[in-house]
């Protein structure tokens, strides 16, 4: 794909996708809106005329940027791993969609996680 135009388009296509894998791997939305960014800028640079799987191809750089975000997280000691949750997703959809059922019954673990653990607290 030389032309912008197309290459915007099929990236645009491809954008919820991305930003699902970004969310699951770093439990942030801002985050992952950020690995996202990173990888149209990638995108936008690289020459992806012998690219035959666009989905493909886009997927395993927005894991690789997640990945290296995960890494820098970690040498740099930012968060504590035992302490964090993901954000919950907030999704208008009507939940046609397989992957918006998915991303909902994250949220509702998510939300059953919060419960047991201010319960856990409180007795203790």
């Amino acid at each position: 794909m030389s032309d912008p135009a197309t290459l915007t388009d099929a990236f645009e296509a491809h954008r919820t996708h991305l930003r699902s894998v970004a969310y699951r791997m770093l439990g942030s939305l801002t985050e992952a809106d950020d690995a996202v960014q990173e990888t149209w800028i990638r995108v936008s640079r690289a020459g992806t005329a012998d690219v035959e799987n666009l989905g493909g191809w886009l997927t395993t750089v927005t894991a690789r940027i997640c990945l290296n975000a995960l890494r820098s997280r970690r040498s740099r000691a930012e968060e504590s791993f035992a302490e964090h949750l993901p954000e919950p997703i907030v999704d208008p959809a009507d939940g046609s969609d397989p992957e918006h059922e998915a991303l909902l019954a994250d949220s509702v673990g998510l939300a059953l996680l919060v419960v047991l653990e201010r319960s856990r607290r409180r007795s203790a």
